[in-house]
């Protein structure tokens, strides 16, 4: 009973609290972060549920801040790096882009594959690091992407070192995939956590294979996953084999950089596995 008083109050505090202007501003980033290609004035408006009126202070003010920009040929609002550039003012993230870019640098040069670092952010895979090789042929995934959570292999190998209560609340909160079912993945992520790393054909590119391997930190728990996207070249020196190996201990080093434990080097038994 006593909840039940209260909750007006509560209902009334907070609208005393609110920031109508402050959640609009919010609500035009984060219905922009999931648009690749921008929105019109007229779109965002119709998206919000709001006028045209109503946003338009907003946009110039999110421009002058140089959150957003407009395409002169389009007119379309899309976001800039401002905010991704912000975000990398946090401890953890400068800290790990920190310790990971002469790591990744090292690795890309070393294999000719280009290597990701990504996090796990707003229910999502959001790269943070991102490193090309010399070659002139690579495959990868632009700085600041953010990947559907259940098929990105950077959140599989971080997920499958989870611990049950928060892959509880993912599971009940971010859409599987449709050909995929909750005791399905469950499955994986356990191979994933056993074997120490995930080996498996791209989600999103043929002829592409995934190397993931988790980032640990002092307390054990999973930050990030670095990710080679290994593209098969003709008369290529260097084997997968040679490659996997590389990245799992490009992997561990940076773990123990952070004060985290390591998982098992990478042992030659199969070929790399593919996904029927």
């Amino acid at each position: 009973m006593e909840d039940i008083k209260n909750e007006p109050d509560q209902v009334a505090k907070t609208a005393r609290y609110s920031a109508p202007a402050l959640e609009k501003g919010l609500d035009i980033i984060e219905l922009l972060a999931r648009e690749e290609h921008g929105l019109s004035q007229s779109d965002i408006a119709r998206s919000m549920g709001r006028s045209v009126g109503e946003i338009f202070r907003m946009l110039v003010a999110l421009i002058n801040r140089g959150y957003i920009a407009q395409d002169p040929d389009t007119d379309r609002y899309s976001l800039t790096t401002k905010l991704f550039a912000v975000a990398h003012q946090t401890p953890l993230i400068k800290r790990l882009t920190a310790l990971s870019g002469p790591l990744m640098r090292k690795l890309t040069a070393r294999i000719n594959q280009s290597a990701h670092l990504g996090i796990i952010s707003d229910d999502v895979v959001l790269i943070v690091g991102q490193v090309d090789p010399p070659s002139h042929h690579v495959m990868s995934i632009r700085l600041g992407a953010r990947v559907d959570l259940w098929r990105a292999s950077s959140g599989r190998v971080i997920l499958a070192f989870a611990e049950e209560d928060r892959l509880q609340e993912l599971f009940a909160r971010v859409p599987l995939p449709k050909d995929k079912t909750e005791a399905h993945l469950r499955e994986e992520l356990a191979e994933i956590r056993l074997r120490g790393h995930e080996i498996t054909d791209s989600f999103v590119a043929r002829g592409i294979v995934n190397i993931a391997v988790p980032v640990f930190d002092h307390t054990g728990h999973t930050v990030a996953a670095l990710t080679v996207p290994h593209l098969e070249r003709f008369d290529d020196p260097i084997s997968f084999q040679t490659c996997a190996r590389h990245v799992i201990d490009t992997a561990n080093t940076l773990s123990v950089a952070l004060g985290g434990p390591t998982v098992p080097p990478y042992e030659d038994k199969t070929a790399p596995p593919s996904r029927e």
